[in-house]
């Protein structure tokens, strides 16, 4: 290489070149232009000179590169740096790129395929150069780099703009060169970023300072057992993503593939620095441009969210502390006396045997009473869901203990003879599945049908999976004369003085735990316990949440043969895959409702939107007017639960005649939408398209919109404005450009024609803001007690069109969302129905249907029509549309026409509502139809298709 100087590499023109891999070195400094930065060497932090470049090569499929890396020098900081890496660079469809760096000799941890499918980069084969690559030379992306010392970039090609850029800086700039460190259990990188960036994700914690990622802090990705009301702490999941939203409204997406624990310093405006504590560097770019878009292309790569049961959208109640099944009956009772729809009732550890999974305590919840509720239950189209923790009681009398010991599937203890490793959980002293193993699907699928013929249960909730484990140490030892009398205090001996604990438990470089730096073994499963194939829960720790839901799913849709519902505390990317989620263990404060609607949205962003977060407060004394207020929240949550620890007071909807009255009333609404959340369910599983979104993945290029983390969009049709603080009886509002009406009363129109804005509006503590979004069309059906009742009652539809008097100044304007700059305006909208039973959510011939919906207005004109993919599911289930309401019309049909003729439809204008109604249609789901009416004498007739 030239002596003080970096030669800088495009892949898209070396790849089109197509030369051997030494000769497209000498060719590129001969004819490309050369651009001299001064060497900056000395090391950063005392760590490492970083690497340089000796070697590349062509991929054979002609997608990238692989090239090898020499370490230039480091330092005995964290340990020796490994001398030569291997680097793959690829191009890879969806817009995508996939750069992927680990040991040149010696295999490393990475996340296992068998949990996130992927192709392995590693073994790309290296072939002769390719002349001609159309992916690459089409690709929205490019990749830039140096040599000596290696760096690179990633660039979105149509406007120039560097995403993710290690490269040195230009010269006469103060801050020095970052380099690549690549040590055995430390690996670092830097990307620096443009000054006062909008970067989200990077979870799971709670934030007071919202969504958006906030400069000088550390974000620690590592699996803990701690309340979610802490702020700023690792929390129950892991999800090493971020989305980066941009001027113009640009996005683009990055993923750091590795499952160790690690650090993440946003320190300054201008640097991002990923800390991870060993695996291998294995990053994901994603193209976007839109923020739809990059969860499109990164839920591609991670895994769709799973098809969820329609049921799971009702209204579930559950409380740590219904000791008896007489209580479960005297709640559900209770609810059912006000006429509250219950969905589910859920059993938390109470209902155990000395807390041990899939066993039921004779006295409080014997088995006959226990199955005769929950055949009770199903009598009337509801639900039963039951908890699982990880931990399996030690006991000789247990079958479900003994039956995995046989098969080999408990973790095993890494300091010791290979003998099964012991934790302390609620059942005292427990051994820990290893659900990597290969016979852990067979041994769950068991264990959870031995259950089931206990105990019809409908879903399963997995808790303290992260794993938790209330002795803290890798060498732990428990006398089995001595009793445990508390059981979440510990009660084995635990040695970790120094001196005995190995460099897993006790690495060189301390991650921030639990935001004191404390061990990793602090309150969970050690790092030196091993799986079946010798892999250390050093590296799966993140993982075991997310390996536990696999195997939960797939066993349980065995169990079932239906679509299964697993709800899982501990997750990481791609989780969504396979369950639900909640936000673990939040409080009863108003900062914690404010801070569960950033929660909800970053879930969503991580590609798990089915997601929740405990109404009305889990942890300490709730209280009525939070209750109230989180109850108009939670009715618009993904997945919509109340539940509350045993050391405070219940918190039942019932238990206020305000809270009653005021969830009553949402609820009627959230009954009512069902088909529209469904439909999003739909959508998630196709594309990964969050079902709460933040205003600005609607609209991106308003910037007004990258802040606000308090209010949400469900789907791209309906806004809400919640009231978060306490005696708060107006809130706050920004409403992005478009026309948007009140959903509990039409009449109330905010109109941001030009440009959004903020609007103060008027909240009585017995409401909430709700808007509807100009251009929609909302499907739902009437309200009935529960989900499976519901689903069957006649659809109607509600469009959104501009108010009559706006209709012409409004379409005027070429920019317009929705009239595509003429006088014509458009309103769109969509209906997924299926059995509920098929795993995905496919256009399945007989077991589903599709219809796609599209009103038109042009003057005085307006047209309705439908169209079917699959028809035979909707018309076998007899399923009409009676009614079509729209917004914006102060004037009564002359007449209306059904597919060309003449129909017999009743009609109603209300003015104040600036709404028509078109009841009594009859419409088969199943089958297309065209309305057309007009409102004006000889309106236009022609609409093209």
């Amino acid at each position: 290489m030239l002596s003080g100087r970096r030669v800088w590499r495009d892949l898209d023109k070396m790849l089109n070149v197509g030369m051997a891999a030494k000769r497209v070195l000498v060719m590129l400094v001969l004819l490309w232009p050369l651009v001299v930065i001064p060497m900056v060497y000395g090391i950063q932090d005392g760590l490492s000179d970083g690497y340089r470049i000796t070697e590349v090569n062509e991929l054979a499929d002609g997608s990238g590169v692989v090239a090898n890396l020499k370490l230039i020098s480091g330092s005995s900081t964290y340990g020796p740096d490994l001398e030569d890496l291997k680097l793959t660079a690829r191009y890879e469809e969806g817009g995508r790129v996939h750069i992927h760096i680990t040991d040149a000799f010696q295999p490393r941890w990475e996340v296992p395929t068998s949990l996130i499918p992927r192709d392995t980069i590693q073994d790309a084969e290296i072939g002769k150069p390719v002349s001609e690559n159309i992916l690459a030379s089409s690709h929205p992306l490019k990749i830039t780099w140096t040599s000596d010392p290696f760096s690179f970039a990633i660039i979105r090609k149509s406007n120039g703009e560097v995403l993710f850029n290690t490269l040195p800086e230009v010269e006469g700039e103060k801050r020095a060169f970052n380099p690549l460190v690549f040590k055995d259990q430390y690996l670092e990188f830097t990307t620096r970023l443009p000054n006062n960036s909008f970067l989200y994700g990077l979870g799971e914690s709670t934030r007071p300072d919202g969504m958006r990622l906030k400069q000088g802090r550390t974000y620690t990705l590592f699996a803990t057992d701690v309340g979610s009301w802490n702020t700023d702490m690792p929390l129950y999941s892991t999800y090493p993503f971020y989305l980066d939203i941009r001027k113009g409204g640009f996005a683009h997406g990055f993923l750091f593939m590795n499952s160790n624990g690690m650090d993440v310093d946003y320190k300054s405006g201008d640097l991002l620095t990923f800390k991870a504590i060993g695996g291998v560097l294995d990053f994901y770019f994603f193209a976007g441009p839109s923020p739809m878009a990059v969860m499109d292309q990164y839920t591609a790569l991670s895994g769709r969210p799973a098809a969820m049961p329609y049921w799971s959208l009702g209204f579930h109640q559950s409380r740590y502390g219904y000791s008896s099944i007489e209580e479960l009956e005297t709640v559900m009772a209770k609810y059912e006396a006000i006429n509250f729809p219950v969905e589910s009732i859920w059993s938390d550890i109470d209902h155990m045997d000395g807390y041990k999974d899939f066993t039921l305590s004779p006295e409080r919840f014997p088995e006959e009473k226990m199955r005769a509720f929950v055949n009770s239950l199903h009598e009337k189209d509801q639900k039963f869901v039951m908890i699982i923790d990880p931990g399996i009681a030690i006991d000789e009398t247990y079958a479900t203990y003994t039956r995995g010991r046989d098969l080999g599937v408990y973790l095993k203890n890494g300091t010791g003879n290979g003998a099964d490793y012991i934790a302390q959980v609620w059942p005292g002293f427990t051994t820990i599945p290893d659900f990597l193993h290969p016979n852990a699907v067979d041994w769950w699928a068991k264990e959870l049908e031995e259950f089931h013929k206990m105990v019809p249960y409908d879903g399963l909730w997995l808790d303290m999976n992260e794993p938790a484990n209330f002795c803290s140490g890798s060498n732990c030892w428990y006398d089995p004369a001595v009793p445990c009398d508390i059981i979440d205090v510990c009660c084995m001996t635990c040695n970790n003085d120094e001196d005995v604990l190995t460099r897993w438990d006790n690495p060189p470089y301390k991650i921030n735990g639990l935001g004191h730096m404390l061990p990793l073994y602090h309150k969970t499963v050690a790092m030196t316990a091993l799986h079946h194939d010798g892999s250390r829960m050093y590296d799966t720790h993140n993982l075991y949440g997310m390996a536990e839901g696999q195997v939960t799913f797939n066993a349980l849709q065995r169990v079932h043969n239906r679509r299964p519902f697993v709800l899982s505390r501990s997750c990481f990317v791609g989780s969504g895959r396979h369950t639900a989620r909640w936000t673990g263990d939040n409080g009863a404060t108003w900062n914690d409702l404010r801070y569960s609607v950033a929660s909800l949205l970053n879930s969503g962003l991580f590609g798990a939107p089915m997601v929740g977060a405990d109404i009305c407060g889990f942890y300490f004394e709730t209280n009525e007017e939070l209750c109230e207020r989180w109850s108009q929240v939670g009715a618009f949550y993904p997945f919509a639960r109340s539940h509350s620890d045993i050391h405070t007071g219940p918190q039942e909807l019932y238990l206020w005649k305000s809270v009653t009255k005021t969830a009553t009333e949402v609820f009627y609404w959230r009954y009512r939408l069902l088909p529209f959340f469904y439909t999003l369910l739909y959508e998630a599983s196709t594309s990964g398209a969050p079902i709460n979104r933040p205003l600005f993945f609607e609209f991106p290029e308003d910037e007004e919109t990258w802040s606000n983390d308090r209010q949400f969009l469900v789907g791209n049709s309906i806004l809400v404005s919640p009231v978060l603080e306490s005696q708060q009886t107006s809130v706050r509002a920004y409403f992005p450009k478009g026309i948007w009406y009140n959903l509990f009363d039409t009449s109330k129109t905010i109109r941001a024609t030009e440009h959004g804005f903020w609007e103060e509006l008027p909240a009585p503590k017995d409401a909430i803001n709700v808007h509807i979004r100009q251009g929609s069309i909302l499907p739902m059906q009437d309200f009935a007690m529960t989900t499976a009742a519901a689903r069957k009652t006649p659809f109607s539809l509600l469009i959104a069109f501009s108010p009559a008097s706006d209709f012409a100044e409004f379409c005027a304007a070429p920019y317009s969302i929705v009239c595509q700059g003429t006088n014509r305006e458009y309103a769109t909208g969509h209906i997924f129905i299926d059995d509920d039973t098929q795993p995905a959510m496919e256009i399945t011939p007989g077991r589903a249907s599709y219809i796609r919906l599209e009103a038109i207005r042009t003057d005085g004109h307006y047209t309705v029509r439908s169209m079917v993919t699959q028809p035979q599911y909707a018309t076998d289930q007899k399923l009409t549309i009676n009614s079509i309401s729209v917004l914006g019309v102060q004037s009564t049909p002359f007449s209306v026409r059904v597919n060309g003729h003449l129909a017999a439809v009743q009609m109603k204008v209300d003015v104040n509502a600036s709404m028509l109604q078109l009841s009594n249609l009859n419409l088969p789901l199943g089958e297309e139809f065209e309305l057309v009416w007009n409102t004006i004498p000889n309106g236009s007739s022609a609409h093209a298709r």
